[in-house]
């Protein structure tokens, strides 16, 4: 039976990410996001924290091993102070944690040290397609065997630091079969939007998209290739976590507001309607953590529900993000409307879960 209570080396990783959470990413949200752009230093002080550092094993540069549990307990408070910072942050564990769980060795001895070593470096991943039927499992990207590697063709959005990146990992339909492939900055054919994709959210992360055209790419895994689907559960994970740091940010806010407003005569939490919504807000929150704590412990032991579990801890997330910073909003009434109100922000960051699959990952 796994524990419910992180363990000494985990509570302190939560500690010092919940420091920079609060002390870092929370003040600076509200010009990051209307400014477009999150201050780089801020963004190196948390790669400082180590989380990716921690979860490579020291033969490849870091000092730990990797742990899923330990990886959504990290990803929840780092969210909780700011989704776009979070993930600006964890933007090179998209490509350094991919090839530690799918790469080949000789792939894990040529990036893994360079990435885990050095300062933040934008490596990142593509995943998304502008596609009404998205499916991971059902990309429409191509890639295809030639001379002894493989060409790529397709494009792919919400690709984060794509415009600077040193390398990027590109999944891409290979018979029928998701398969990542690295793919270097200089590679021909590669090419990049000037602009940055335009969202309701998550302003202050640069996203573009990437168009390939017969790019030569290396495949993840060497020749045999990789699982996809343990990838794919990791992003799930990763995913899930973020929404529960975002949603509980906003069900905060919504509560310490709930007990400071008067409406005649006693503060608003004491109303019926506002003490039930807060109360399932809190329900939703707790229920969806214990599914994706169960998921990461799974996957952790290598459980065989656990791709299931990942995508159910995913899909829950995603519709608990939504209700309860919607609630934020409806709690504060119209002044949650101002744009200046934390918890406006949460919310448009909280609708986006669902098609922002493959930005994290644990």
């Amino acid at each position: 039976m796994y524990s419910f209570e992180p363990n000494e080396e985990q509570q302190m990783l939560m500690d010092a990410v919940g420091k920079y959470a609060a002390n870092d990413l929370r003040p600076a949200a509200h010009d990051a996001e209307e400014g477009h752009e999150f201050p780089m230093r801020l963004v190196s002080k948390g790669w400082e924290l180590g989380l990716l550092q921690a979860s490579v094993p020291e033969m490849y540069g870091g000092f730990g091993d990797r742990s899923a549990v330990t990886g959504v307990l990290a990803v929840e408070e780092m969210a909780f102070g700011d989704l776009a910072g979070a993930l600006s942050v964890l933007t090179p564990s998209l490509f350094a944690t991919s090839v530690l769980l799918a790469g080949s060795e000789e792939q894990k001895k040529e990036y893994l040290p360079k990435i885990v070593e050095g300062a933040w470096a934008p490596y990142t991943a593509a995943l998304i397609e502008y596609s009404f039927d998205f499916d991971p499992n059902e990309l429409k990207t191509t890639a295809k065997a030639q001379g002894g590697g493989y060409v790529l063709s397709g494009e792919k959005v919400f690709v984060p630091f794509a415009k600077d990146a040193e390398a990027l990992i590109v999944y891409a339909n290979l018979d029928g079969v998701t398969q990542g492939f690295i793919v270097k900055k200089e590679a021909q054919g590669l090419s990049v939007s000037t602009e940055r994709e335009k969202l309701m959210g998550l302003n202050a992360l640069p996203m573009y998209r990437v168009k390939l055209e017969n790019v030569t790419a290396s495949r993840l895994g060497g020749a045999s290739g990789h699982d996809f689907g343990l990838i794919l559960a990791s992003m799930h994970l990763a995913s899930a976590a973020a929404a529960l740091g975002v949603a509980r940010s906003s069900f905060e806010y919504a509560k310490s507001y709930a007990k400071e407003r008067e409406a005649f005569g006693v503060k608003i939490a004491q109303k019926q309607a506002i003490a039930f919504m807060l109360a399932e807000m809190a329900t939703e929150l707790e229920a969806i953590r214990l599914l994706t704590w169960e998921a990461a412990w799974q996957l952790d032991n290598g459980k065989e529900e656990a791709l299931t579990s990942a995508y159910l801890a995913f899909t829950g997330a995603c519709d608990m993000a939504m209700m309860v910073t919607d609630r934020g909003v409806q709690i504060y009434g119209g002044h949650g409307y101002i744009r200046e109100n934390p918890v406006e922000l949460l919310m448009r960051n909280g609708r986006g879960f669902p098609m922002l699959l493959g930005l994290a990952i644990v």
